[in-house]
């Protein structure tokens, strides 16, 4: 078979997930699609019913329904494990000099289907990416983050090594059967540095999301005198890591696809007055003891001012949430704040 970067990206290479069993695997997958497709009944048939007797629900309403099955999650009791979680390799003690070397974890592993046919996220298709970084560009993988790191002035963003020492890094928790709060266990990051293996503060991942935003918008705007810079990557480039990847699901939010390394949820709205969807893009991050979200909300911008100096990109929201717990759902939080926040500035 082939399985091309594009595929790594996008999950669908067939590469197993933490699960190594595919019979597993299959079940829950066949259990999400059930409870996906009871959602959607249930949702089609109270849009009759509003159609019908003339009532459009609240958005608090519409939200708790949209976001049920994360507000679960969240107000699970205190105690009750993630079953990812449970996942023996999430708790990998063994320290790996190299991406390359870290490979052998999955390497002489089936493929679980052919890659491009289905959706599987997958950390470790983010491992064999970081080795197809490391080859292209001839420098260590860690080494050639780092350097991108301070390119984009994300100075706090930093390997998560155990031995070292790094000034206010946080103490990650878990809780135990018991319900207690307890301290997260051991584990070395070195085997999955880009599925989960860098620390990260509230301020740098802002720029890394301004960043994104400003690139992506970059191109619409007029360069009024040379006066605007460009972007970190090109705008057509974002473009396409944002564009929704057929055959892929999301997790934490059941409007979204999955694109190149993002969620991405696209602007939709089929009725007058009622639901709207606006394009956003977000992704969640789950390790032991820590819990995060990154959302970016594109401002939708007005064609007959972009040439209007100083508006100037990224013009958007964006909502980034690091929390040192474990199985914390942050993704409908995150865009509940971006909601509000964008609704203050359209009123300005």
């Amino acid at each position: 078979v082939t399985i091309t970067t594009r595929l790594l990206v996008s999950h669908l290479s067939g590469i197993r997930h933490y699960e190594k069993d595919i019979t597993k695997v299959k079940e829950e997958k066949e259990k999400a699609n059930r409870a996906l497709k009871l959602t959607k009944s249930h949702q089609d048939k109270e849009q009759k019913e509003k159609e019908g007797k003339g009532i459009e629900k609240t958005d608090c309403v519409k939200q708790k329904k949209e976001h049920d099955g994360e507000t679960k999650s969240r107000n699970s009791k205190p105690g009750r494990k993630d079953k990812e979680f449970e996942q023996e390799e999430y708790y990998l003690k063994e320290k790996f000099e190299s991406v390359i070397e870290s490979l052998k974890i999955f390497k002489n592993d089936p493929l679980f289907f052919k890659p491009g046919s289905q959706f599987l996220y997958s950390t470790y298709g983010f491992t064999l990416l970081s080795a197809v970084v490391e080859r292209a560009s001839g420098q260590k993988f860690t080494d050639y983050m780092l350097k991108m790191f301070r390119d984009l002035d994300m100075l706090s963003t930093v390997l998560d090594d155990n031995e070292a020492m790094i000034y206010n890094r946080a103490r990650c928790y878990v809780y135990n059967k018991k319900g207690r709060l307890v301290n997260a266990p051991y584990v070395d990051n070195s085997y999955k540095w880009a599925g989960g293996g860098f620390l990260s503060s509230v301020g740098d991942l802002l720029k890394f999301g301004n960043a994104l935003l400003y690139s992506y918008q970059a191109g619409q705007f007029k360069n009024s005198n040379g006066q605007l810079l460009p972007g970190y990557l090109k705008p057509g480039t974002v473009a396409m890591m944002w564009t929704p990847v057929p055959k892929t699901e999301v997790s934490w939010d059941k409007d979204g696809k999955y694109a190149m390394a993002w969620a991405v949820v696209e602007k939709n709205q089929q009725y007058g007055c009622c639901r709207q969807q606006r394009h956003y893009a977000s992704h969640t991050g789950g390790a032991v003891g820590a819990s995060s979200v990154l959302l970016i909300l594109p401002e939708e911008l007005d064609p007959e001012a972009l040439g209007t100096w100083p508006v100037a990109p990224p013009r958007g929201v964006i909502v980034t949430i690091i929390c040192n717990m474990q199985s914390v759902s942050l993704n409908s939080t995150a865009l509940k704040i971006a909601r509000e926040f964008d609704k203050e500035k359209r009123a300005q």
